[in-house]
Order: C-alpha cells, then sequence, then structure tokens
C-alpha cells in the first residue's frame, strides 16, 4: 500500500460522526482497490484497524476478479500459459492502482541511496523512480510473469494466485499491529500504525487461511487436496511471508519505522516470492 495521506477518504471536520458499519470495508476496498465504493464517513484508528484486519479479503477478491477468467480461459482456451500470466499480473496492477508496486519502488530507492531516516524518507518522497526502482520493478515483475506461467502450464494457476494475493494482503495487519511503529508522524504509516490490536491480528490471520481454503474448495481446483500440491503452496506462502517480515524488518532499521510505501513494497515481495517459490518447490 502506497500514498501518503487520507484526506479524500476523510468525513466532514465541521461535525462529530461515529463510524458506519462498513466504513472498513470502505476503507479497505477504496485503498486497496479500483473497485467503486463510497468513501468512508469517518476514518479514525478504530476503522483503519478493523479494514487492515480484513485485509486477506481484498486479496480473495483480487483473486475471484483475475483468477476465475484465468481458469476459464487456461482449460476452454486456446492461449499460452505465458500470455495469461502477463494478463493476470497487467490486471492486478489496474485492480491495485499499481499502488504496491509504487511503494516498493519508492522503498528500492530508499534502500539504494545508502542513507538512513528522513534523508531516506525525502528520497521516497519524490514523485519520480530512481534507477534502484526500475530495476526492481522490472526484477519483480519478470518473476512475477515466469512464475505464474510456470503455475498455469502445471495446472496450479489459480490456487497459486489466490495463495499468493492473500498471503500477501495477510502481511497488512501484521505490519498494522503493535510491533510496528510509524517512520512519520504524519501520512497513510501513522494512520494505520498500532491500529490492529493482538485480538484483530489472530482473527485477520485465522481470516486469511479460512478465506484460502473456502476459495479453492469452492472452486473446485483439480489435485488441490492432493497432499504434495497443498504442503508445497503452504510453505511457499509461510516462507514468503518470512521475506516480507525480513524486509519490514530492515525498512524500519534504515527507516525508522513504517510508512505507506513499505506496507506496499512487503505486499508485493511476499507476493512475489509465494508465487516464485510455489513454481519452484511446489
Amino acid at each position: 500500500m502506497s500514498g501518503d495521506d487520507l484526506d479524500g477518504l476523510r468525513g466532514p471536520a465541521t461535525r462529530p460522526l461515529r463510524p458506519a458499519l462498513f466504513d472498513p470495508f470502505r476503507l479497505l476496498f477504496g485503498t486497496l482497490t479500483v473497485l467503486p465504493v463510497a468513501p468512508p464517513r469517518l476514518v479514525n484508528r478504530a476503522v483503519a484497524g478493523r479494514a487492515m484486519t480484513l485485509a486477506p479479503l481484498a486479496g480473495l477478491v483480487l483473486a475471484v476478479l483475475v483468477g476465475v477468467p484465468l481458469q476459464l480461459a487456461w482449460r476452454f482456451g486456446h492461449g499460452s500459459a505465458a500470455l495469461l500470466a502477463v494478463l493476470v499480473v497487467a490486471a492486478l496492477a489496474v485492480l491495485t492502482r499499481a499502488m504496491h508496486l509504487d511503494g516498493l519502488a519508492d522503498v528500492a530507492d530508499g534502500l539504494g541511496s545508502g542513507r538512513r531516516g528522513e534523508p531516506a524518507l525525502q528520497i521516497m518522497k519524490k514523485s519520480d523512480i530512481g534507477p534502484f526502482g526500475v530495476a526492481t520493478l522490472v526484477v519483480v515483475l519478470l518473476l512475477q510473469v515466469v512464475a505464474l506461467g510456470d503455475l498455469i502450464a502445471s495446472g496450479r494457476g489459480f490456487a497459486g494466485v489466490v495463495v499468493a494475493l492473500v498471503a500477501s494482503r495477510a502481511m497488512l495487519p501484521v505490519l498494522c499491529g503493535p510491533r510496528y511503529s510509524p517512520a512519520r508522524a504524519d501520512g497513510l504509516g501513522a494512520t494505520m500504525a498500532g491500529s490492529v490490536s493482538s485480538r484483530q491480528l489472530v482473527i485477520g490471520l485465522v481470516l486469511a487461511v479460512g478465506l484460502v481454503v473456502v476459495a479453492t474448495g469452492l472452486f473446485g481446483l483439480p489435485g488441490w487436496m492432493d497432499a504434495s500440491r497443498v504442503q508445497g503452496l503452504v510453505l511457499a506462502a509461510l516462507a514468503a511471508t518470512a521475506l516480507g517480515h525480513l524486509l519490514a524488518w530492515h525498512c524500519v532499521r534504515r527507516f525508522g519505522g513504517t510508512t505507506g510505501d513499505v506496507y506496499g513494497a512487503v505486499v508485493e515481495t511476499t507476493f512475489t516470492a509465494t508465487l516464485v517459490l510455489a513454481a519452484l518447490f511446489a
């Protein structure tokens, strides 16, 4: 997730408002997707915490939007696995406004600069993308296309997309949990940081596991109940989230905390790593 403020999503400051029932869902899908949802009436830490707890749900919705057409095209179409992989990666960039890719590029520039603290944060805030960011995007997109193409060719494309999207979005309640503090006093990172309680974090992780099981069972994936495939996908997701944690820890050490760009970088890294590890070992 990338971005520095939520001004466009805040309710009017002229009168006190109470969060509406669907405000967390509106904030969730309005921030993480391009789906047309009404802005929340109020954005505060309680609403942000509930929205980030539900972040795996946004991953599942994205997986259905790109995975179902992928499954149908692979079963009944004549396109190559590589072509379908490119289309899926491109569709995800559109459906997410490429915000996670943008955050990844900004973090790559910040880390690549060799600077720490505020100087690195200033580099990340620039609107242009530097050489480290460009190189990182090229490598990451290539990895996504090649790994997803291999999964599609082996009949595991939809399963891989579901697991990778849900697992990567499950990192958001972790990053917004008690362990991480914001690098800035303002911006998206400050709004979200610490908004997810320990209890909500557990709920978010349980939700992620449940969504994967329900989605894969609902669509009757061939071979999904094969023990070796299940084990391989689960291990790939766990290893990828470990890499996401490592990146988050490194960013905190270098920048002094998390930002919206760090959220986006961790999400995109976890998504990519899940696909790559699943293609290699699942």
